[in-house]
């Protein structure tokens, strides 16, 4: 497999965190302010073509945002809207057309991580099944809320969404509850994290090297959350993290389980979040593979 580490949607310029606050940060690409991301993967398989993983913004978002993805959104949000971006437009640049793509694995049903889901009409969309019964059953606890945040412009043309497997005994690292994607060769798993979500899950894949990296989509969103102590939010993402979550006890109880996980296996797991700027920096040098469409 080959990976590419792809920005999918640059957002509103965000300061970095000072450690601890209020110091002054020294020159380098790794203390300057930075645009927000929309993080996400390109897979390239044998057995599967191109696997997209999270689809950031597409094109109908940059054609009518306010529509697309609600004008509230935007203005909080700030998207460049620069159509290089699109998942579509990086994966033309990579020798691929809209139907290679076969499979896209999302972290979770928002905005943000859809919109890209439209210019792959006949790709199957695969989703933890805790994700899928949200959107799909009336009945669930968070129906309503979590298909206020699918947006409508992101499934009218009906995508197909497919819930993973989850058998009930396996597990990743500790992590219970972990779903496979069907009819895949690509050994991916989703991994459950939830409280941001009714279904929000990690997706997880090893790479050419042998360890794993986990994207771990907005089970947190800056890197200080899981590398310092104690645990620093940025006051640019806690406001969206507040209002998204379904469930702000387990969505802190899974980022202290990412922070045990990267203490006690950083050696084996690179975890990564979706809207990170530094993070997406960092993991795009060290690969070589990004392809942000510039």
């Amino acid at each position: 497999m080959r990976i590419h580490h792809l920005n999918c949607g640059s957002l509103r310029t965000i300061p970095p965190l000072g450690t601890p606050l209020g110091t002054p940060h020294p020159a380098g690409a790794a203390h300057r302010a930075l645009p927000a991301v929309c993080h996400c993967l390109v897979i390239e398989t044998d057995t599967d073509g191109p696997v997209l993983v999270d689809t950031g913004l597409g094109t109908a978002d940059l054609r009518q945002p306010d529509r697309a993805l609600g004008a509230d959104w935007v203005a909080y949000a700030e998207p460049v809207l620069d159509p290089r971006e699109t998942a579509l437009h990086q994966l033309a640049r990579l020798g691929y057309e809209p139907r290679d793509v076969r499979h896209i694995v999302v972290t979770h049903l928002h905005r943000d991580h859809t919109g890209g889901l439209a210019d792959f009409p006949h790709a199957r969309v695969h989703v933890h099944p805790d994700e899928y019964r949200a959107v799909t059953d009336p009945a669930a606890v968070h129906h309503r809320h979590s298909l206020d945040r699918f947006m409508s412009e992101h499934r009218a043309h009906g995508p197909l969404l497919t819930p993973a497997t989850a058998d009930g005994r396996t597990t990743w690292f500790g992590f219970p509850g972990v779903a496979r994607p069907q009819g895949m060769g690509c050994a991916l798993l989703l991994v459950p994290l939830p409280g941001h979500s009714a279904g929000h899950a990690g997706v997880a894949v090893r790479d050419d090297d042998g360890r794993w990296l986990l994207h771990a989509g907005d089970a947190y969103t800056h890197h200080a959350e899981l590398e310092q102590t104690p645990p620093l939010a940025h006051p640019v993402f806690e406001p969206v993290q507040q209002g998204a979550q379904t469930d702000a006890a387990a969505r802190i109880a899974t980022r202290d389980r990412l922070r045990d996980l990267v203490r006690d296996h950083g050696d084996e797991v690179t975890v990564f979040s979706a809207h990170d700027p530094w993070e997406y920096a960092r993991l795009a040098a060290v690969t070589g593979r990004s392809n942000d469409g510039r």
